[in-house]
């Protein structure tokens, strides 16, 4: 019998202790390289854990518990209830003590009045089933939450505000000291259940030991405005969530809270005011959360991103307000944490049935290769190691796919062994010298600029990995303007990555400054993040205009058009040469939409 499968069953056997000899780590579980050749069940929506655990999940129950919120909100009620639903599995009822796997979520009861989502008492079509079917029959209990204002939980909805973070942190106080509980919370879900793990870090439980998120929100501000660059949505956010969580009755007053209509005029007043923005120190600030985690929590991180998400885009992980990375932030600083990097979009590792839509540019050069059938499994030695303290500790590294679909392991991302590569922009081909919005009849267009770079390598295949900056040398004609840089292979046209950039910050961050007409300023532009391979004897293309994608134009319009001196600018490439013992080989279904 595989050793790494007897290790499992005699762990079974004697309720998860033993088995623990430090020789046997190396064995305990299948190699990453080996995963491949393994037999996986590959039936479901889902990926599953190699070996069934042994146990059933019991009835589900639910508790309401009254929180004290006089400190957060002015004008909102002084206490609100949390409501919450968990399973525990049949091992509690011989006394077991088992940690816990939570869904924080507004998504319960989420939508128009006749069209919601289910409650926090049914297991969640979203990702909840893969929890509970996969991790509560080997002894963890599941919990879903429902933060304020949502579902059966009362008070305010306030939109990853300070109220919200307390009814969350309230909710893992609460899982972490059941009798039932051997006082290990994690948390796992992705986009704003991802973003709920970090508003409960920023307040520090000492029961909350690991999170997971998954393309989690970390800050509000630079989510909506990359380096003041505002995405469509930024105008509505706060009440495009409230409005699916009122019921539009009696009841509903209340749910309204002060921060309803500061976020109502958070947007608009954002977008156009620049520097003079009086939500940044308040409204925004109360929403930026991976800072406060850093500062007041200690557990374990495992970063799941899209490395083509345009929900929640990769700087969410690898920005930060210093220069360095979040994620090597955290690393530096003594946290536990390890990486997985698809070219999915905004998706599970696993959620085969989505990795089919993407196209050319966007992840569909590595579908072949993108769903990961193994992600229970590795997360399933996650949670063992940091929930029950069973297993070898996992390597602390990051599994990133590049976008021509191949997998390998990185020590950190962005890989910390690059080259800088410098091109002068002065070398490349120009088109054009402003950037703005020109209107005329019959339509709008658009005064850009087009640089065709010269090859890279003749000989050799060049691969990017990190975060490509662009210094671009510029002249303001008024306090605003705006540039979005598209870069593509200067051969086929691929898109390979975008950076967006307000001149008022030109100097990166959340910190815009007055731009005068006339100004000379350098914008120090940063790509999101990129893995992408480009083939021999193939340049890059650097497309400017004034918005792209889902980024409005400036508010300005034609009045702040931006003078590029391509002359005295630069493109800065982060290029790596990985080795073949980096690379592996992920288990992929035949019949799965992702190999069609």
């Amino acid at each position: 019998m595989n050793k790494s499968i007897l290790c499992m069953i005699m762990v079974i056997a004697t309720s998860f202790t033993g088995c623990m000899d430090n020789s046997l780590d190396e064995e305990y579980y299948p190699d990453l390289k080996n995963r491949h050749s393994l037999e996986w069940d590959m039936t479901h929506t889902f990926s599953r854990v190699l070996e069934s655990g042994p146990h059933y999940a019991l009835d589900v129950q639910e508790a309401t518990f009254t929180v004290d919120t006089s400190d957060v909100w002015e004008s909102g009620p002084a206490e609100a209830d949390v409501h919450l639903s968990y399973w525990l599995p049949s091992n509690t009822q011989a006394g077991e003590k088992v940690p816990v796997i939570a869904i924080i979520s507004p998504y319960f009861s989420y939508g128009q009045p006749g069209d919601e989502s289910g409650h926090t008492g049914i297991v969640s079509a979203g990702r909840g089933e893969f929890i509970y079917e996969n991790f509560v029959p080997h002894g963890y209990a599941f919990a879903q939450v429902a933060v304020f204002g949502t579902e059966l939980s009362t008070g305010c909805f306030d939109y990853r505000g300070a109220g919200e973070g307390l009814g969350i942190h309230s909710a893992v106080e609460w899982l972490g000291s059941q009798e039932w509980s051997n006082g290990h919370v994690g948390l796992y879900g992705k986009s704003y259940e991802g973003a709920t793990q970090w508003e409960a870090a920023a307040l520090g439980s000492e029961y909350l030991k690991t999170i997971v998120p998954i393309s989690g929100t970390t800050a509000l501000h630079p989510l909506l405005y990359k380096n003041g660059s505002a995405e469509a949505r930024s105008q509505v956010m706060h009440m495009n969530y409230f409005s699916s969580t009122v019921d539009y009755n009696a009841d509903d007053l209340d749910n309204v809270c002060p921060d309803i209509l500061e976020g109502l005029f958070a947007g608009p007043v954002t977008y156009g005011a620049g520097e003079l923005d009086p939500y940044m120190e308040n409204y925004y600030s109360e929403r930026s959360h991976i800072d406060k985690a850093f500062q007041n929590w200690k557990g374990s991180v495992y970063w799941i991103q899209g490395m083509q998400d345009w929900n929640v885009d990769p700087h969410q992980v690898f920005s930060s307000p210093d220069g360095t990375p979040w994620y090597q932030r955290y690393e530096e600083a003594g946290f536990d944490v390890k990486g997985m990097l698809g070219q999915w979009e905004h998706n599970y590792p696993d959620q085969w049935t989505k990795h089919n839509a993407q196209e050319t540019g966007y992840g569909a050069e590595a579908i072949h290769n993108m769903t990961r059938w193994d992600w229970a499994q590795d997360l399933f030695e996650w949670f063992e190691y940091y929930l029950k303290g069973i297993g070898p500790k996992p390597n602390l590294n990051v599994q990133v796919q590049s976008n021509d679909g191949q997998w390998r392991v990185e020590n950190t991302w962005p890989p910390k062994n690059n080259e800088k590569k410098t091109i002068s922009l002065a070398d490349c081909q120009n088109s054009g010298a402003f950037v703005t919005g020109l209107s005329v009849v019959g339509g709008v267009t658009q005064q850009s600029i087009t640089l065709d770079c010269p090859a890279i390598s003749e000989t050799d295949i060049t691969h990017i990995s990190g975060l490509v900056r662009l210094h671009l040398d510029t002249i303001a004609f008024f306090d605003g303007g705006q540039i979005f840089a598209e870069m593509q292979d200067a051969s086929t046209g691929m898109r390979l990555g975008h950076a967006t950039m307000d001149i008022r910050y030109h100097a990166g961050g959340s910190e815009p400054q007055t731009v005068l007409p006339n100004d000379r300023v350098m914008m120090m532009m940063e790509f999101q993040a990129i893995d992408a391979t480009i083939p021999a004897g193939h340049g890059i293309r650097l497309v400017l205009t004034d918005s792209g994608e889902d980024y409005l134009a400036p508010l300005c319009g034609n009045a702040c058009p931006i003078h590029v001196l391509t002359s005295t600018s630069n493109m800065i490439l982060p290029i790596i040469n990985p080795n073949e013992d980096q690379i592996f080989i992920t288990p992929q279904s035949p019949d799965a939409a992702n190999n069609q």
